[in-house]
């Protein structure tokens, strides 16, 4: 017996070093720190870090500002970037582990670096190559300068890393993400488009959910304006932490930059804000920009698929996925990558799949936000939108000669008008297979509409101002897609304008901050399916229902009915982004009143008892709710009686330029300039003029910000 337990012992032995060895994984060394500096000595920029510690940096040349940006957003959110950068190179799961596999799969399944391969050199312009390089450059000295906070393996950061950051996350804007996880999961509907010309209906297979995002934009013309200035507001809705987390900077050159804005970790350049001559805003469209195509494999060969009446092979390649296990141990996951003709392949649960996407093969996307940077007004803004880089994202836009405008912006595919595209194609025909896209002038625009004002709260383009000129359906090809939802918050803009009345900054403002829901929303079927229930044999709620019958749908701070209609109402509004089916409205009423009672001891607290914006331990009442024009997503419904806003309204600006082309701006964020950084008096500076709805001045004169500065200071040099 013992020498059997000693043998098995022994095996135990060279089954677990096996098993080491072949999980042996570990991170390489990053490059010595002055390897890693040494490109930062053809940079020079200026930090000026302002009382709020917001950084403006300026340099000689537009590629030395972008090296500036990249270290002073390296000193507030270095985390996020590398985890930005880990995600964009597939190999996210070698740092987070098994959860963030998917991620990496998507890379490898969009062909992300296939396309930085073959198109960086020849695609991508010298002087925007210029910017990528001189961005990575500023990321390597900080990670020279702080080589603990630096991931190993990840140094160095390269230019071909924030260009392929643009070709992974724009396409997510407009829901491709939500396409493939639909794919991948097994509750996808095949609704399958038929021959136009024949006489059968496309069939369903089994439900499906959907999603949708948010953002607010407004343009005001200074005829409409009463007073003679031209106003936009920038107001995206993003989550308030995060890879997509507005980050606020100023960056300017001796060459013409000199912008103002937001940006997410990796970029080197605004994604949307101001310079002196232009601004624009932007908010997430929902065209319809992606087809998802139904293959038949082959019974004999699955690893072919029928097109046009023969067999074809699929193309395949292997992704291999490090999942980090414990130290320098990981998990080695080889999976397929199948493309067809149509495009990258999944293997779902329900059958097979293809998909097309607009965004397919970009690489130009920084280019085209590098012009937008430097536009110098209307027709320079147009010139550099006529890229056609960016496959969506509305544009509401104004400029210094009170030119405003709204571009439903799209790489529209170039599909066959007689077919229906809203569902899923059939995969064996190449010629729905479509190439390329529809021009730039075919992009629906509405420029400077006869009301002078335009907005978009992620609605139909065909209500983007409030006059008579609004584009119409009929003037657009069924197969692109147009976006045809009307949000709450488009139904309170149209409810709150009359095309005629000024436009002041007061009426501006107030559509902005605006927190009700309108007539013929989803609040509002909510609410009369709660009233037409007959409460009567239940005291306690025929009284809670008395008290929703008196709720004028204001999700004001100090309102005492909001606390009980905003929660009866929240999962039916917000179950399109958590995807988690609302209760039935009589069960979320019993709920809403079940959680405030054990809560707070009543039904009627003050809604800014219960609605907070917190940060640090720090909490702040805040008025606003879901799909309001005060934008304000909770988290979850909390255990202590209290919701904390986690997304909607972020980083917002309103611009203004007077009659003789002066210009203002005035800026907020929800937290502060330091995104991680707990100790900075700038980690939530900002959070309670966000939340009281307040405002800090922009400071876009160089005098006026050498005055502010706290701090001042060069990336890599002592003088």
């Amino acid at each position: 017996m013992k020498k059997i337990l000693t043998g098995l012992g022994a095996l135990v032995l060279i089954l677990l070093a096996g098993t080491a060895v072949f999980l042996w994984d570990p991170l390489p060394a990053n490059p010595p720190a002055a390897e890693l500096a040494s490109a930062a000595a053809a940079y020079d920029a200026e930090i000026l870090r302002d009382e709020y510690g917001v950084p403006h940096i300026r340099g000689a040349r537009d590629r030395d500002a972008a090296f500036g940006l990249a270290y002073a957003h390296a000193e507030d959110d270095y985390e996020t970037i590398q985890e930005v950068v880990a995600a964009t190179r597939g190999n996210l799961a070698r740092y987070r582990g098994a959860d963030a596999a998917p991620v990496d799969y998507m890379v490898a399944l969009l062909g992300v670096w296939e396309t930085v391969d073959a198109r960086y050199e020849a695609d991508v312009p010298e002087d925007v190559k210029a910017m990528a390089e001189a961005y990575a450059a500023g990321l390597n000295l900080y990670a020279a300068e702080h080589p603990d906070a630096t991931w190993a393996g990840l140094a160095p950061f390269t230019p071909q890393d924030i260009v392929a950051g643009f070709i992974f996350k724009t396409p997510f804007f407009y829901g491709l993400d939500d396409t493939l996880k639909d794919l991948f999961g097994g509750d996808h509907t095949q609704s399958i488009a038929l021959d136009p010309n024949g006489d059968r209906k496309a069939f369903l297979m089994a439900p499906r959910t959907m999603t949708e995002r948010g953002s607010n934009a407004f343009a005001v013309s200074p005829a409409r304006a009463g007073d003679g200035v031209t106003r936009l507001i920038i107001n995206s809705h993003q989550p308030m932490t995060g890879p997509v987390a507005w980050y606020e900077a100023h960056i300017a050159s001796e060459e013409g930059l000199d912008i103002t804005g937001g940006i997410f970790p990796g970029t080197p350049v605004i994604l949307h804000g101001f310079n002196h001559d232009v601004g624009w805003a932007n908010t997430v469209s929902a065209q319809d920009l992606s087809d998802v195509y139904v293959l038949t494999r082959n019974p004999d060969d699955k690893g072919q698929y029928l097109l046009d009446g023969d067999w074809r092979d699929f193309e395949e390649t292997t992704a291999t996925l490090h999942v980090k296990l414990w130290g320098p141990f990981a998990l080695r996951v080889k999976r397929p990558v199948l493309r067809s003709a149509h495009g990258p392949v999944i293997e779902g649960p329900t059958g097979t799949y293809a998909i097309r996407y607009a965004g397919m093969g970009e690489i130009r996307q920084l280019e085209q936000y590098y012009r937008l940077n430097k536009s110098t007004g209307l027709d320079s803004f147009l010139q550099a939108m006529s890229l056609n880089a960016l496959p969506s994202i509305n544009y509401v836009f104004a400029d210094k000669a009170g030119n405003v405008g709204f571009i439903h912006n799209g790489q529209y595919p170039a599909r066959k008008d007689d077919w229906d595209w809203s569902g899923d194609m059939p995969g064996d025909r190449a010629d729905l297979i479509w190439r390329g896209y529809r021009p730039w002038a075919e992009v629906p625009k509405l420029i400077n509409p006869a009301s002078g004002f335009v907005f978009n709260s992620n609605n139909t383009p065909y209500s983007a101002t409030d006059g008579p000129d609004n584009l119409k359906a009929e003037d657009f090809p069924q197969s692109m897609g147009l976006q045809e939802n009307q949000t709450n918050r488009a139904l309170r803009v149209i409810q709150l304008t009359d095309g005629s009345t000024p436009m002041t900054r007061e009426a501006l403002l107030a559509i902005k901050f605006d927190t009700a829901y309108a007539p013929g929303s989803e609040a509002d079927g909510v609410v009369k399916a709660v009233l037409a229930h007959d409460w009567s044999a239940e005291p306690d709620m025929e009284a809670a229902a008395d008290l929703l019958a008196t709720w004028d749908y204001d999700m004001d701070m100090h309102s005492r009915s909001a606390a009980l209609g905003g929660l009866t109402v929240l999962r039916e509004i917000t179950q399109r982004f958590t995807h988690i089916p609302a209760p039935e409205p009589e069960d979320a009423f019993r709920e809403a009143v079940s959680w405030l009672m054990e809560h707070h001891g009543r039904i009627d607290p003050e809604w800014g008892e219960v609605n907070k914006l917190e940060r640090g331990g720090k909490t702040w009442p805040i008025s606003g709710g879901p799909d309001t024009l005060r934008a304000v997503y909770p988290a979850a419904i909390r255990d202590d009686g209290e919701l904390h806003m986690n997304a909607g309204d972020t980083w917002i600006a309103l611009v203004e330029w007077d009659a003789d082309g002066n210009q203002s701006a005035e800026v907020i964020n929800p937290y502060g300039s330091a995104s991680l950084d707990t100790s900075s008096e700038h980690y939530d500076d900002q959070a309670p003029l966000f939340a009281s709805e307040q405002w800090r001045i922009a400071h876009l004169d160089w005098a006026e910000i050498e005055a502010a500065a706290e701090r001042r200071y060069r990336p890599g040099r002592q003088d």
